[in-house]
């Protein structure tokens, strides 16, 4: 390790400000490229549109500091969200088919933390895996069609709705739902991080799991709890999801593994574990999610973005290699 210097402090605070300050600019030339982008209703619909992601990185954050990976997100939050509207066919009422989807997620979440505590499988190995076992129960289940019928037109209040819709008072019908709870689980995610043996000991399980297991800490249950976590989130995310056009599409999250992980490793999360933090993960979302928008007010074609975001992730991740090999000295 190099010693720690004045200069080499700063360089640090600099790289951890790099992703705060790509989307300040970014933001500043897409209100100068468009007038269309610095509305609130433009915004409203960037966080309506993109919070089953920020959710779902949100609970990666967690896997990528204890140096795993899930590649089954985008799955998982399928399968959570056509448990949860199947329940509403039959008549559970809203609130507790939000609960049973994020229930279906959690068990999903639980699978793979066991397939990779207790079986010692890799996670890469583990969530391949599962990332097709629950696309292949959701098509099954479905036949591959959208479950519909019976799904109450008030489910789409959860991502469309606004907090006025809930408690009525006109100052918060500007005030979208999604960003709600995007606030609560961010605000608690952090907190647990900072202050709980879960997210001490998940920076501590990726700096080193032969450390963390020889300090006493119970590292296989930890790594499930991580995994719990995640698909709990995924859950929710998969109903969020499916409120939008109310209903259950088998079909949904293809792909989003891809935008969750990347979020997770541009806002500083490291590959390697023991590196994340929650707000950094948001602002990487963010990015994305603002770069995303800009590209659909600019008439860039879905073809040209899908680039964008494929060449972001490379260079993210490469940016991650590089940063750490100089910060142990290593070279190239």
């Amino acid at each position: 390790m190099r010693p720690l210097t004045k200069a080499t402090i700063l360089k640090s605070s600099f790289v951890k400000l790099l992703p705060s300050m790509a989307l300040l600019v970014m933001m500043i030339a897409l209100s100068f490229s468009t007038p269309h982008f610095f509305t609130w209703v433009n915004i409203s619909s960037i966080i309506r549109q993109h919070a089953q992601i920020i959710i779902m990185a949100v609970g990666m954050t967690f896997v990528i500091i204890s140096a795993g990976i899930d590649l089954s997100v985008g799955s998982m939050m399928a399968l959570a969200g056509i448990c949860g509207t199947w329940l509403m066919t039959v008549g559970i009422p809203i609130p507790l088919a939000v609960v049973g989807g994020c229930f279906a997620g959690l068990l999903c979440g639980l699978l793979n933390g066991l397939l990779i505590a207790g079986l010692k499988i890799p996670p890469f190995i583990a969530t391949l895996g599962t990332m097709q076992a629950f696309r292949g129960l959701v098509l099954q289940i479905t036949q591959g069609l959208p479950v519909d019928k019976g799904v109450p037109r008030s489910f789409g209040i959860l991502r469309n709705g606004n907090l006025s819709d809930l408690l009525p008072m006109p100052f918060l019908r500007l005030v979208p739902i999604p960003l709600v709870l995007i606030v609560i689980i961010c605000v608690v995610a952090s907190l647990t991080l900072r202050y709980t043996r879960l997210g001490r000991y998940s920076y501590a399980i990726g700096s080193n799991i032969e450390a963390a297991h020889h300090s006493g800490i119970k590292v296989g249950m930890y790594i499930v709890l991580i995994y719990a976590v995640c698909g709990l989130l995924a859950g929710l995310a998969g109903m969020i999801e499916f409120s939008s056009l109310v209903s259950g599409q088998p079909t949904a999250g293809v792909g989003y593994e891809l935008r969750v992980i990347a979020a997770v490793v541009i806002g500083g999360g490291s590959l390697m574990g023991g590196e994340g933090t929650v707000s950094g993960t948001i602002i990487g979302a963010l990015l994305m999610a603002v770069l995303l928008n800009g590209c659909t007010l600019l008439h860039i074609t879905d073809f040209i973005q899908q680039i964008v975001i494929g060449v972001l992730i490379v260079l993210a991740v490469a940016f991650d290699q590089l940063r750490k090999r100089k910060t142990e000295g290593g070279g190239v």
